[in-house]
């Protein structure tokens, strides 16, 4: 089979080879992937990984093997699923327990946007317990995992407010937030759930709006910089607050069922995904310039024949 495969003498960092099949272990299906996305943190794989490794975790196709514990869907399902690495690739294995059934209604592209995505919203508004009529504030909203945010957290009944550049105020209020503010200096909390993406004064000024017994979830440090937090910075007036932290990687089990969720929503018009981008997978540059230089809103989409 061909796979896109870690190459740092390339221009993108890779290159079509061919690689061994995948060999399913008895609980896993073989997976003839159509489709997969672009996320961030794959941008950092591509640069620490070695020669010939199969990058890709979001992954949308058809199984041509059933697992052979008889868990799973039958041969010829379609599927979402997301895997620790090895989707950019024309066949993967992928464990029973972590892809769902692809509703009809649902197209492949608009699946292959949701697993990592997905997923990571769901879990970090959790972390909120019930939102209905809470205050939930979500930097770096106009991003994939942050219109995901919106809706979810809006669905659940919570009242959002968004921090994203102004150009993007109209449609995060379309998606369901309530207040969309440039810097999250604007905001007036405080907040029972913060969703926090940014890092560095983002997170200090986030500590700072964060209600008495709120949560503060921590996933991912686009800005770079580091944060010191003091006791200081929570007492007094935000006692019982909670820094979590999360990693889609290490968020627990019932990975499957999360995305079966995200698609029914999909399904029901409850949830919009954006595809930004659609493009053969053999055009993966341009697709990973797209990513770097944060030109496109929505999705990037890779298509294998």
């Amino acid at each position: 089979m061909f796979a896109l495969v870690t190459s740092p003498d390339t221009a993108t960092g890779l290159r079509l080879a061919e690689f061994e099949e995948p060999q399913p272990l008895a609980n896993e299906a073989l997976v003839s992937v159509h489709a997969t996305s672009l996320n961030r943190g794959e941008l950092r794989l591509l640069a620490i990984r070695p020669d010939g490794f199969i990058p890709g975790q979001d992954v949308v196709g058809i199984v041509d093997r059933a697992a052979t514990d008889g868990s799973g869907p039958a041969a010829g399902t379609r599927v979402a699923a997301l895997v620790d690495q090895a989707g950019w690739a024309e066949r993967v294995a992928v464990p029973t327990d972590r892809l769902a059934v692809l509703p009809d209604e649902v197209s492949c592209a608009s699946a292959a946007t949701l697993p990592v995505a997905g997923t990571t919203a769901l879990r970090t508004l959790r972390h909120g317990g019930d939102l209905a009529g809470q205050q939930v504030l979500i930097t770096g909203a106009s991003g994939a995992v942050g219109r995901l945010q919106i809706q979810i957290a809006r669905e659940q009944g919570g009242f959002v407010t968004a921090v994203a550049a102004v150009r993007h105020a109209d449609d995060l209020r379309t998606l369901g937030a309530g207040q969309v503010v440039e810097s999250i200096e604007l905001a007036e909390g405080p907040f029972s759930l913060i969703t926090e993406s940014v890092g560095g004064k983002s997170l200090a000024h986030a500590i700072e709006r964060v209600a008495p017994g709120g949560t503060i979830v921590m996933f991912g440090s686009s800005s770079g910089e580091l944060t010191p937090i003091g006791f200081r910075q929570f007492v007094p007036g935000h006692e019982g607050a909670r820094l979590q932290t999360f990693a889609y990687y290490a968020s627990g089990s019932a990975i499957g069922a999360d995305i079966a969720s995200l698609l029914g929503l999909v399904a029901a018009g409850r949830l919009e995904t954006r595809v930004a981008m659609t493009l053969p997978w053999t055009d993966i540059g341009q697709a990973l310039d797209a990513l770097r230089q944060r030109s496109i809103s929505g999705k990037a989409v890779l298509t294998m024949a």
